[in-house]
C-alpha cells in the first residue's frame, strides 16, 4: 500500500469563537471562513495534513483554555484526524511540536491562513521563512481587527506587501495548490 506524499500543510492560526465570533468582527468575517474552509477542502483532497492552532491565553481570559471562546470556529470544517495545538505566544513554532510534526510527515511547505495578520499570522510567516520552510501567505485568507491607526483592511494589505517576497510567497485561495 502506498502512503500518500505530503508536499504542504495547511496550517490554520487561531480561527477560534473569541477572534472569529466575539465582540468585535474581523475584517472581511465570510469571506475568511469561506477562503479557509476551500483551502481545507482542497488539502482534503489532496490529502494534506491540516493543523488547526489555538492560542492559549491565561485562566480567566477570553481564550483561557477549554472555555467556549477559545474553541475553534464551529464554521470550519474540521475532522478528528486533523492535527490540533496550542500555543502561548504568537509565533506557531515556539515552544509547540509544529517543526516535528513537520519533519515527521516530512513536509517543507507550509501554506499560512488565519488571526490575527499584525500578530500570529505575521510571526508565524516570519519564522517559518528562518527555518527554513517554503512559506506561503494566502492573501485571502488571514484577517485581524482595527489597531486605533489603521483599519483591519489597510493591516492586511501592509502584510501581504510587506511579507511577500522576503518571507512568504503570497498567493491567493484560488491559487493554493497542495497538488506536486
Amino acid at each position: 500500500m502506498m502512503m500518500s506524499q505530503h508536499v504542504a500543510a495547511l496550517l490554520i492560526i487561531d480561527m477560534q469563537n473569541g477572534l472569529v465570533n466575539g465582540e468585535k468582527t474581523p475584517w472581511a468575517r465570510e469571506s475568511l471562513l469561506n477562503n479557509i474552509n476551500k483551502l481545507i477542502a482542497k488539502a482534503r483532497e489532496s490529502q494534506q495534513t491540516i493543523i488547526f492552532v489555538q492560542h492559549t491565553g491565561p485562566d480567566g481570559t477570553i481564550l483561557a483554555q477549554g472555555s467556549e471562546m477559545w474553541q475553534i470556529a464551529p464554521e470550519l470544517q474540521r475532522e478528528e484526524h486533523d492535527s490540533y495545538l496550542t500555543k502561548t505566544r504568537p509565533s506557531c513554532f515556539y515552544q509547540t511540536s509544529l517543526m516535528s510534526l513537520l519533519a515527521e510527515k516530512g513536509i517543507k511547505k507550509l501554506i499560512v491562513s488565519g488571526m490575527q495578520t499584525d500578530y500570529c499570522v505575521d510571526t508565524t510567516c516570519r519564522a517559518g521563512r528562518d527555518l527554513g520552510l517554503d512559506t506561503v501567505l494566502v492573501s485571502d485568507a488571514h484577517s485581524t481587527f482595527a489597531n486605533g491607526v489603521q483599519s483591519a483592511e489597510q493591516i492586511v494589505a501592509h502584510h501581504n506587501k510587506l511579507l511577500s517576497g522576503p518571507f512568504v510567497t503570497l498567493l491567493t485561495s484560488d491559487e493554493v495548490s497542495f497538488k506536486r
